[in-house]
């Protein structure tokens, strides 16, 4: 397939979404899926959860929350309007918002894992050396979390990449404004432009099919050595 106009356009914006998204999701996601390995809390089990939830409920019921959130008389929507920034939905902000919550769970889940399968007696040893709990964080838990640091951060720009539902609902189809590669595809489907649809979900599947096979292989790799 060759690319026109629309869909370089659509791919810059797709990218650019993904890029900031999955930024905002590391900065977010790894301090609570850290949190969620170490804590005892009793609100462990909810806080779990709630991450999860985009995992299990429809994206739109998702984005038709943040509509209201974020709209004119929502809670987000005032505080954004105070401070000069406008209205969230149907803008590049709305979709980075709607794309941080509904990825979340791609990103805290396989940090958690990693951080969980992090020796205590690791952390212990450097506890006893006197380093402090930012230092042991830094220092020794996150170069050891590295193989679920990059799955996070590869799955969280993969599925913001392909993310529709939500997309749709929160940012609409503004041509170079909220107008993604699979709301694209949706626009040559509905106007019967299968040739252009082919081509397009032909692209985005091969790049979600590389995406798995590099991990899968990534991982086979690492237990073979393991083994």
């Amino acid at each position: 397939m060759s690319f026109g106009a629309a869909e370089w356009q659509a791919a810059r914006l797709t990218a650019a979404l993904a890029g900031v998204a999955t930024l905002l999701l590391l900065l977010l996601g790894t301090p609570l899926a850290w949190w969620l390995a170490r804590t005892r809390s009793r609100l462990r089990a909810l806080a779990a959860a709630l991450v999860a939830t985009p995992l299990v409920l429809p994206p739109t019921v998702l984005g038709f929350y943040l509509l209201v959130l974020m709209g004119p008389q929502g809670l987000a929507g005032r505080a954004t309007q105070a401070l000069g920034l406008g209205l969230l939905p149907f803008s590049f902000g709305g979709l980075v918002v709607a794309s941080v919550l509904c990825s979340l769970p791609f990103v805290v889940q396989p940090l958690q894992q990693a951080f969980e399968a992090i020796d205590e007696r690791v952390l212990e040893a450097a506890a006893t050396l006197r380093a402090g709990a930012a230092d042991r964080f830094f220092s020794v838990a996150l170069p050891l979390a590295r193989p679920g640091l990059l799955t996070a951060t590869v799955l969280g720009f993969a599925h913001t990449v392909g993310e529709f539902g939500i997309v749709l609902m929160v940012g609409g189809n503004i041509e170079g404004r909220t107008r993604t590669l699979s709301v694209l595809l949706y626009d040559h489907v509905e106007a019967g432009e299968l040739a252009q649809a082919h081509g397009l979900a032909a692209v985005l599947f091969a790049f979600s099919l590389a995406v798995l096979l590099a991990l899968y292989r990534r991982d086979g790799r690492r237990h073979g050595r393991a083994a």
